[in-house]
């Protein structure tokens, strides 16, 4: 063996554990430091205790409730997306068609929804609203999550 390329061993060196446990042991340091040792680990004593000595479950945690409140506010935006207060106007059906539905007296989504449940001929019926008009305000209520009555799905000719 080549002299002076290898550490000092110490055949005493003190292990002392953070939960206050202390032993000797050989080793290349005089004294060691640990957080856990066999007294005070989770698998040895059957304790159900979290040991974080970096913050990684206070890191877990805060993503953990940023993804959850990511997840409400989605849940909010989609009510308020299929919302049945919503204007008429946001449809962007057109002008006529909306100016249509406004003197029927449909300016929320709510009403018109109710209105298409007795079929396709109430919502022809309105002046100035004509097929072209109701098939895209089908597109539109479609595209923004509405379900349509069955009695809209029906074509009536």
């Amino acid at each position: 063996m080549k002299k002076n390329i290898h550490p000092t061993y110490y055949p005493d060196a003190q292990v002392i554990c953070a939960c206050g446990n202390t032993w000797t042991t050989g080793s290349t340091q005089k004294i060691i430091r640990t957080d856990l040792c066999y007294k005070c680990h989770p698998f040895y004593t059957g304790e159900q205790r979290i040991v974080d000595s970096e913050g990684q479950v206070d890191r877990f945690y805060k993503k953990l409730q940023a993804r959850q409140q990511f997840l409400e506010e989605q849940e909010a935006r989609e009510l308020a997306r299929t919302s049945p207060e919503r204007p008429i106007a946001d449809l962007q059906l057109g002008t006529r068609a909306t100016e249509a539905l406004a003197k029927a007296g449909l300016t929320k989504v709510g009403p018109l929804l109710e209105k298409l449940a007795e079929g396709e001929a109430a919502i022809l019926a309105i002046e100035g609203f004509g097929r072209k008009s109701l098939a895209d305000l089908k597109k539109r209520l479609r595209q923004f999550g509405y379900t349509l009555p069955e009695a809209a799905e029906e074509i009536v000719v």
